[in-house]
């Protein structure tokens, strides 16, 4: 090859090189810095949450703890589920979807119908009237409280519903969800046989079928946009929860289809589990199930939350010395609010107004409501919008009084011994606290020199 061509070539693969690197790194990092708005660079944002969100190690062993917990919850949902399919005619209907979903499984799964119909023989026999149902809600209940548990982490939210609001939205869920997942599950068949029968063309039969197969899609859709909207202890846009159920919904409806597709390799692991290959299988298959669905959560909490991951790796790394100046900011800014009788300041308008992200908005201010210097003041009830005012008298609030509050936090005193061991220790941080405290002591909060917009 002539050495010209060698250089040409080697030029091509190395220019190609550094922009896919480039690129990966804005995808990756850069986005995230950026300051402006606009739907491409949300659109780039939501996909690289979404990336990242799928490869979050964190995420895959939540997914590994909620397959278990699945399983263990299994046989009640069965039940639940058939107990509402028998209702409305379509327990057959169910029974062939699973057999449809799982082929080379016939006999784990009639043996598995077979611990349902004896579930639902027992909770409609209990020794007590309706003691078996309410076991059967509470296994299910307990379920759900944990699925909450995982989106509300997800949504950052540190308190769950209380037990009247447990018994009351996870009934309604109860009620909800298992009917939309069976109008896309068997919803497809009943209809197809119904609408054959009465259009007796046959070449009418490809496009009722596919018809069919996007209703039951947007069934999916609609089953999960209802999971991320209901089931997280917080106000939901339900724009943003079908994003996500869109998602879910598909990547659902995608491993379901490649199991169904993949049964024919399910004759080696019968070889070597012989009964209990339904199982392993059933294990991936819910695990990746989870994985989808907990991404999905995310790619909820994204995308009406985009800018909270903004600066996420330089909040991750921030120095203490710039965390407290922007605390001193924040704090400034609902003092002199406050005092100049403006509107309360919210999270979302500090993070707007003076471009600070809005992750560290809010660990600054949960920092500033635990240390009791700021209260929260409803400012609109029905979208779950709150204001921030002093907790005390703005006179009051100097810098020292910043600072001592937030040292105080936390628990002090508890190494024994600590201060015999340790007394020039003491002694050289008093002195230290003496001196700043004199001059912090007569800067007001209220009067210190920032542009309040």
């Amino acid at each position: 090859m002539p050495k010209n061509q060698q250089n040409t070539d080697s030029g091509f693969f190395s220019r190609t090189y550094s922009k896919v690197v480039s690129w990966w790194d804005y995808f990756n990092r850069g986005v995230w810095r950026e300051p402006q708005s606009n739907w491409r660079v949300n659109t780039v944002k939501t996909l690289s949450l979404s990336v990242q969100s799928f490869l979050n190690t964190d995420l895959q062993s939540r997914a590994c703890a909620m397959a278990f917990r699945t399983m263990l919850a299994l046989v009640p949902a069965l039940a639940l589920l058939f107990a509402i399919g028998r209702g409305f005619g379509f327990q057959a209907i169910l029974e062939d979807e699973l057999y449809g979903l799982f082929p080379g499984q016939r006999d784990a799964i009639a043996q598995s119908l077979k611990y349902v119909d004896s579930y639902l023989n027992t909770a409609s026999e209990g020794v007590f009237v309706g003691v078996g149902l309410v076991f059967l809600l509470w296994t299910l209940i307990s379920l759900i409280s944990n699925v909450e548990g995982e989106f509300n982490a997800i949504w950052g939210i540190k308190t769950g519903r209380s037990i009247w609001s447990q018994i009351t939205d996870y009934t309604a869920m109860l009620l909800i969800l298992p009917v939309l997942m069976i109008c896309a599950s068997g919803l497809t068949l009943f209809l197809s046989s119904a609408l054959q029968a009465v259009f007796h063309f046959s070449f009418m039969t490809p496009l009722i079928t596919w018809v069919l197969k996007v209703v039951s899609w947007m069934f999916m859709w609609l089953f999960f946009a209802a999971a991320y909207a209901l089931i997280p202890n917080t106000k939901v846009k339900f724009s943003n929860a079908m994003i996500a159920g869109i998602f879910a919904g598909s990547g659902f409806m995608i491993l379901q289809w490649l199991f169904v597709t993949g049964q024919i390799y399910v004759t080696r692991y019968n070889a070597i589990y012989g009964s209990f290959a339904f199982f392993p299988l059933l294990l991936l298959w819910l695990q990746l199930t989870w994985i989808v669905c907990l991404c999905g959560a995310v790619l909820c909490y994204s995308s009406q939350n985009i800018f909270q991951f903004s600066f996420s790796a330089e909040i991750d790394s921030i120095s203490p010395d710039y965390r407290r100046r922007v605390m001193v900011a924040i704090t400034a800014i609902i003092v002199q609010c406050f005092v100049k009788q403006k509107p309360l300041p919210t999270r979302q308008s500090i993070s707007r107004t003076y471009g600070i992200p809005i992750r560290l908005v809010g660990e600054i201010i949960d920092q500033l409501l635990a240390a009791g210097v700021v209260i929260r003041v409803v400012v609109d009830a029905s979208n779950e919008v709150y204001g921030y005012a002093p907790a005390v008298d703005p006179e009051e609030i100097t810098l020292g009084f910043l600072f001592a509050k937030i040292c105080q936090q936390g628990r002090n005193n508890f190494i024994p011994g600590f201060d015999k061991a340790f007394t020039g220790v003491d002694s050289a941080i008093n002195a230290l606290d003496t001196s700043v405290s004199g001059q912090a002591d007569t800067i007001l909060l209220k009067d210190m020199k920032i542009n309040i917009k």
